[in-house]
C-alpha cells in the first residue's frame, strides 16, 4: 500500500513510518497541514492517516474536508489525542473513515488501515494485480506464478509491487529509489541491483519466460515481452 501520513509529532511520526515500512508499505510524511493537504491532492493514496491538530493553517478537519469536497474518497484514519465522544464524531462526520485516539499501537493502526482498504476495495477497486502468470494479491500480501507461491521479504513485496502497477513501462531507478526505498537522493551503492537480482531470481529462475527485464542505459521493465 502507498500511504499518507500527516503528523507533526516526530516521535508519533518515525514510530509510524518505521513500521508501515518494515511491513513493506510506501509512506510519503508530512509534517502540517499545508504539505499534507498538497500531498493528498497531488498524489495518489491507497490510504491517509491524518493527525487532528495541525500547524501550517489547515488542521485535520480542514484537509478531510477539503478532499470530499472534491470528491477524493481515499479512506482516511485520524490520529488524535482528543478522546472526546463529541471530537470523534466531528471527525467522522467531516468525512473521516475511521478514529484512532492516541497513545495506539502499532498493531492495531495497521490492522485499522487493512479494514479501510478492504472496505475500499467492495466497491471495486483492484485487489489482484497480474503479469502474464505472475499474480500478487496485495490484501493477502502474497505472489504467485503459475499457482507456485513465492516467498517475499518486505522489501522484495514492496519492489515486486511497485513493478506490477507500472507493468510494461520502463521503471527508472530514480522512480525506485524515491518510491520503494523513499530515498530522494540517490545513495550511490548497489541496493537497487541486489534487490532486482534476489527478486528476479524468486520469480523467473524456475521458469521458461522471463517477466523482469532490464533496459541498458534506463532501468527495468516487467513484461511477458522481452
Amino acid at each position: 500500500m502507498k500511504i499518507l501520513l500527516v503528523e507533526d509529532n516526530p516521535q508519533v511520526s518515525q514510530f509510524v513510518r518505521k513500521g508501515l515500512a518494515e511491513s513493506g508499505h510506501a509512506v510519503d510524511h508530512a509534517d502540517n497541514g499545508r504539505d499534507g493537504l498538497f500531498l493528498a491532492t497531488t498524489e495518489s493514496y491507497d490510504a491517509i492517516i491524518l493527525d487532528r491538530m495541525l500547524p501550517g493553517g489547515v488542521d485535520g478537519l480542514g484537509i478531510i474536508e477539503a478532499l470530499r469536497r472534491t470528491g477524493n474518497t481515499t479512506p482516511i484514519l485520524i490520529l488524535s489525542a482528543l478522546a472526546d465522544v463529541d471530537e470523534r464524531i466531528r471527525g467522522l462526520k467531516a468525512g473521516g473513515d475511521d478514529y484512532l485516539t492516541k497513545p495506539f499501537a502499532f498493531g492495531e493502526l495497521e490492522a485499522r488501515l487493512m479494514a479501510l482498504f478492504r472496505r475500499g476495495q467492495t466497491t471495486g477497486g483492484e485487489t489482484m494485480l497480474k503479469v502474464g502468470d505472475l499474480s500478487l494479491d496485495i490484501l493477502s500480501r502474497k505472489a504467485t506464478r503459475a499457482g507456485k507461491p513465492i516467498v517475499l521479504k518486505p522489501r522484495e513485496y514492496k519492489l515486486l509491487e511497485y513493478l506490477m502497477r507500472h507493468a510494461g513501462q520502463v521503471v527508472t531507478r530514480t522512480m525506485l529509489l524515491e518510491n520503494v526505498w523513499d530515498y530522494h537522493f540517490d545513495p550511490q551503492t548497489n541496493v537497487i541491483d541486489v534487490h532486482i537480482s534476489n527478486l528476479r531470481q524468486k520469480i523467473d529462475a524456475d521458469f521458461e519466460r522471463p517477466l523482469l527485464h532490464t533496459v541498458r542505459g534506463a532501468g527495468y521493465r516487467l513484461s511477458e515481452n522481452a
